[in-house]
């Protein structure tokens, strides 16, 4: 257990104040899907997903992108910034799968979109996470217009910057989730985690490096291979630390 007030516990992460401007945010060796109906221990997850994290916020900072990402152990905990984080979920889509598919079944599996797609849902639990419009954000008050361009600026950029980078690798952003936070001067920044739990990534071969392998039945052993090979694609070395 880290030092430091648990500020809170999700599924996946625990989030500990390190200071009154700093947190401790540690991923969690847990794999949920289906709304949390389905979860198992993962052994070596928390530490992929953190190192995953780390090379994708850091990546983000050298194209310009401001995060709430300031340090990573080496293990399963980053050091983040503290925000005052904005209740909506971002997903990019640059093809056509998951909730998009059922949604509207005219979309062929996979097939490109001929532009990114930005979706915002409300993020709630108890809610399943509903798809908002962008005028429910601002008549709700949850971002005003002038935010709302920013995160959807921002959200392209990130996606620019995942994608190219992902090529380099042969491998194929589909689509990613992203949260934003607000810091104490009300600057909005990229927060949460960028892993394999929050992106859909494929190889040449279509196999999926992500936590689709979970969710379509794999083992835990399966995820953890997709997430190393994720990992090691990247040239990233983890270390697994699990206890």
């Amino acid at each position: 257990m880290l030092g430091g007030q648990l500020l809170y516990e999700g599924k996946a992460k625990r989030v500990y104040v390190k200071d009154e401007n700093t947190l401790l945010m540690e991923f969690k060796d847990v794999v949920t899907a289906l709304d949390g109906v389905k979860v198992s221990q993962a052994p070596g997850k928390g530490v992929l997903n953190a190192a995953l994290s780390a090379f994708f916020f850091r990546l983000l900072e050298s194209r310009g992108v401001n995060t709430h990402f300031i340090g990573y152990d080496g293990g399963r905990v980053l050091t983040v910034r503290r925000l005052k984080m904005v209740p909506v979920e971002v997903i990019v889509r640059n093809y056509a799968y998951g909730s998009l598919i059922k949604r509207l079944p005219l979309y062929k599996p996979l097939s490109k979109l001929g532009k990114p797609i930005v979706e915002y849902h409300y993020k709630s639990d108890e809610l399943h996470d509903p798809l908002i419009l962008p005028e429910d954000i601002l008549n709700t008050g949850l971002m005003s217009g002038e935010e709302l361009n920013t995160v959807n600026e921002v959200s392209l950029r990130v996606n620019e910057v995942l994608s190219s980078e992902l090529v380099r690798y042969g491998l194929t952003l589909v689509d990613f989730k992203l949260e934003f936070g607000r810091d104490a001067n009300g600057r909005l920044l990229v927060a949460d985690e960028i892993s394999g739990d929050t992106i859909r990534v494929i190889d040449a071969e279509g196999r999926h490096l992500d936590k689709e392998v979970f969710r379509k039945g794999g083992s835990v052993e399966d995820l953890i291979i997709a997430y190393s090979t994720l990992a090691r694609r990247l040239g990233i070395n983890v270390g697994f630390r699990c206890t």
